[in-house]
């Protein structure tokens, strides 16, 4: 049934698409793969959806092309029919031009290396950061529940000063780097993404900052929209 909806979607999609010249390859090769379906696929509404896939038999080379407007969110889902489809897809920021991924089948979603793309290159640079405060969040809240369990309510009061302090924090990182980056296509994304509940005064100031190219891309529209100007 699953392979059935995605061939349905494919279907759909290169109907509606089939005047447009493709303006991205997505090529690469997942290293020991001998078999298996991979799906080229990208969020639409609260769903993602297939836009291709392809039937990998001998070895794990791949290539996909699609056409689109301005950069934006894309998945590689690798069925590997283990029953876990989380830790099988890579999301990776398309943009028009020639994109490399390559990785391993055995670590498909770990280590991947995404090249070509300037806004994926963007949004490695945040995210690295905001590993650091996740894993500092953690570590916190693991204190947090021994503490919790040895009834110590004056240091688990403190750490969870600690931990409301990190958030704070990675808010503010957040809202920073799209000050400081109003040329990217992924500041609006990310504002969208994981600063939706900041105070609407620093969102309206990365607004403010963004390019007239980023402002009128996909991503820029949605923010936009969110922010119901």
């Amino acid at each position: 049934m699953k392979r059935f909806l995605a061939l349905f979607f494919v279907i759909v999609l290169f109907a509606c698409g089939s005047n447009s010249e493709p303006n991205m390859l997505v090529s690469g090769n997942i290293k020991g793969l001998k078999k298996g379906v991979l799906y080229f696929q990208k969020p639409m509404d609260t769903t993602l959806i297939t836009i291709d896939s392809l039937e990998i038999k001998g070895d794990g080379n791949f290539a996909f092309e699609y056409n689109l407007e301005s950069p934006e969110i894309f998945y590689l889902y690798l069925d590997k029919e283990d029953n876990n489809e989380v830790n099988d897809r890579i999301p990776f920021f398309g943009e028009p031009g020639n994109i490399t991924i390559n990785t391993t089948w055995k670590s498909f979603d770990s280590g991947p290396k995404v090249l070509g793309s300037k806004s994926q290159e963007k949004l490695e640079e945040y995210n690295d950061m905001i590993s650091q405060f996740n894993i500092k969040e953690l570590m916190l809240s693991q204190q947090a529940s021994s503490l919790e369990i040895a009834s110590d309510s004056i240091q688990l009061d403190s750490i969870q000063k600690l931990i409301a302090k990190n958030i704070l924090s990675r808010y503010r990182y957040t809202l920073n780097f799209g000050l400081n980056n109003g040329d990217s296509f992924v500041t609006p994304y990310l504002m969208l993404k994981e600063a939706k509940e900041a105070n609407p005064k620093y969102l309206d100031s990365v607004y403010g900052a963004l390019t007239p190219e980023v402002l009128d891309s996909k991503y820029g529209k949605e923010f936009k929209e969110f922010l119901g100007k």
